[in-house]
């Protein structure tokens, strides 16, 4: 008991391999299944000849050896994962104290529990209790992350996470370590059951603090999400007031001046001022306000995007049962059609074709449910991910706000959204039962 066997290298390696595939296939990734399967087992077989070669170095030459091991675990989120380098430093030390934990763990209760009644060293015996451990504890720790996948997938670590993470991860390591050095340290312990004890538990703890501090930053980023579609469906809403009170100003006057020109008709006899009269006529009717859908928001909303896209070369056209979303609250309809015209309107400004900036909007009744269906051209490189378009700003993390309100405004009433983006064409669509009026 006093003297046992370090842990075998090729199970430190495929213990630390495990722990950035865990994290890896959680992440928004660069290549396909196949390609990323055979890349990450080029990584476990880099990892297996690392802790072979530095398993008999000692001291602080063995401290080297694991640089150069945490370093390769960082490879996978560098080459494989598709985010900035501070998600990968942050997970890489994650998966760093998770793979050095598990190892000390199975390692511990395999020496301390079996090799005592087996009395030797089998590697039949080692992969038959070590791989059961590793898979029951990488499972469970696979469904306490999964869960919050979908963070994960948006999170963007900032540089202070980063580093702060990774601190934490060096500071666990020295500790758990440090025993391995000298026995004259307030860690230390007489054997070396007492030294495998201060590592394991000090992964645990590592662990632990690096999960509750994820759960932290996962909240931050819930609660900033939280107010930034707030924020959204106020400035829809008040973008439609105003709009509101436009639209009432622009008919007024466009009426007004309808009556005008039927005047000065009566009175001109000259056929070159008829012929003014009607291009006058002609280019003011381009700005009669009047979107007959059946629900005076709707009507509101169409107008004011049917003006700036005449404005901005865009083809907007419409067909819409309106009376159909009379059962929608006024900010809801707002935010929900407001964020949709206005992605839709992004979307096409960016192409350089004025003939194929085109969107189209219907809104129908269909078995039941109110069908809102909005297509409008885009990029041929767009890619969904995650139920959203892919993006190429720089703030990624303010990307998608427009369509998670779209989202939580639709969920509110009981419906669907889906969104899919093929041959140049992306397409919206949203079913909210009628059962909720």
């Amino acid at each position: 008991m006093n003297m046992l066997p370090n842990i075998p290298p090729f199970w430190s390696a495929l213990a630390y391999w495990l722990a950035c595939m865990l994290y890896v296939f959680l992440l928004p990734r660069r290549w396909r299944p196949v390609q990323t399967c055979l890349a990450s087992l080029v990584n476990l077989a880099a990892l297996t000849i690392c802790m072979t070669v530095t398993a008999e170095w000692q001291d602080w030459a063995f401290n080297l050896g694991m640089i150069v091991t945490a370093a390769l675990t960082a490879v996978p989120f560098f080459v494989l994962c598709r985010h900035s380098w501070r998600n990968a430093v942050y997970y890489c030390a994650r998966a760093f104290i998770l793979g050095g934990f598990t190892a000390s763990l199975a390692w511990q209760l395999y020496a301390l529990m079996i090799l005592p009644r087996v009395g030797r060293q089998s590697a039949l015996i080692e992969a038959a209790v070590i791989l059961p451990m590793f898979a029951v504890m990488y499972l469970a720790m696979y469904l306490i992350e999964r869960m919050h996948r979908t963070e994960m997938w948006e999170l963007q670590v900032t540089t202070a996470s980063s580093l702060t993470v990774a601190s934490i991860a060096l500071i666990i390591y020295i500790v758990s370590s440090i025993s391995y050095l000298s026995i004259r340290t307030p860690f230390a312990g007489t054997t070396d059951a007492d030294a495998f004890n201060v590592r394991t538990f000090a992964y645990l703890g590592g662990v632990a603090i690096l999960y509750a501090y994820h759960l932290q930053i996962c909240e931050n980023h819930a609660r900033q999400e939280l107010t930034a579609m707030q924020n959204i469906l106020q400035n829809q809403y008040a973008n439609y007031q105003r709009s509101e009170e436009s639209v009432e100003l622009i008919n007024r006057k466009y009426h007004d001046l309808k009556h005008q020109i039927a005047v000065l008709r009566r009175e001109v006899k000259e056929g070159k001022n008829l012929e003014y009269l009607d291009r006058v006529e002609q280019e003011i009717s381009a700005y009669e306000a009047e979107n007959k859908t059946g629900n005076r928001v709707l009507d509101t909303i169409l107008t004011t995007k049917s003006l700036h896209c005449r404005q901005n070369g865009i083809q907007l056209t419409c067909v819409a049962d309106g009376a159909a979303l009379d059962f929608m609250d006024v900010m809801d309809l707002s935010a929900l059609f407001g964020n949709a015209l206005d992605n839709a309107i992004e979307g096409v400004s960016v192409l350089p074709d004025d003939e194929q900036r085109l969107i189209h909007l219907s809104v129908a009744r269909q078995k039941g449910f109110v069908s809102i269906r909005l297509e409008n051209r885009c990029k041929e490189t767009m890619h969904i991910e995650k139920g959203l378009p892919s993006t190429t700003k720089a703030e990624k993390g303010l990307h998608g706000y427009g369509l998670k309100s779209i989202q939580a405004t639709v969920a509110k009433y009981g419906g669907s959204v889906t969104v899919h983006a093929e041959n140049g064409w992306f397409e919206l669509r949203i079913l909210i039962p009628l059962l909720t009026v």
